[in-house]
């Protein structure tokens, strides 16, 4: 495959910012959205179990539902699409088996022969259910799945804005997601920035490299 250059990819990064104002005009074509799809399907995960639901909010009535239930930030309706990050509570034993069948789908082998490592993953989940901690681990999994769409969109010049900025129990009422099993944790528009938002051009703000990089 053909990879980038390390300029193009620091280009990329540079650019990108959390685009404060969409221009609702612009809309992302079909192909290049399939693409972005196909990113956050590929994301990585711990033990690969892919603990999430990804939902790309299209109806304009639900979309306009949620600016209230979004601080009243009107990117979730300006951009031209909306992903709500959504992680799944309580993972369980259901679930890993779904993807142990998945597995052996996949990589052409058996759900039996995959029983070795259903025992390794369920021990570390029933070990965090125990020590009240795995809702928490499994939330985790949703920011990498934001910050490879984040890095995704800029590479192919589209613009997002991160979002926890919100109110997740309002977000799980409006998008049905009440009694799934799964919580909202954040949401990312996803567009073109306008024209006119000033923070396009304002400075990115990083601490220098050698404060926040160590080689030991």
């Amino acid at each position: 495959m053909n990879h980038i250059t390390t300029t193009q990819l620091l280009e990329a990064l540079k650019w990108r910012y959390a685009t404060k104002k969409f221009d609702p005009a612009q809309k992302i074509p079909a192909a290049t959205w399939a693409a972005l799809e196909e990113s956050l399907v590929l994301t990585p995960s711990s033990f690969g179990a892919q603990p999430w639901k990804f939902l790309v909010v299209d109806t304009p009535d639900l979309r306009a539902k949620l600016v209230p239930a979004s601080w009243g930030q009107t990117q979730v309706v300006d951009a031209s699409h909306l992903v709500v990050f959504a992680f799944k509570l309580n993972l369980d034993e259901a679930h890993i088996n779904h993807y142990m069948e998945r597995t052996a789908e996949v990589r052409g082998t058996t759900v039996e022969a995959m029983e070795p490592f259903k025992k390794i993953i369920m021990g570390s989940l029933d070990s965090a259910r125990a020590k009240g901690y795995l809702d928490t681990w499994q939330s985790r999994q949703i920011y990498i799945a934001l910050g490879q769409f984040m890095a995704a969109a800029a590479l192919l010049g589209l613009d997002t804005c991160p979002m926890e900025g919100l109110d997740p129990a309002k977000y799980d009422e409006i998008l049905g997601l009440v009694g799934s099993g799964y919580t909202t944790l954040c949401a990312c528009p996803i567009g073109y920035r306008a024209a006119d938002d000033k923070y396009a051009t304002t400075p990115k703000v990083r601490f220098p490299l050698s404060e926040v990089i160590t080689h030991l």
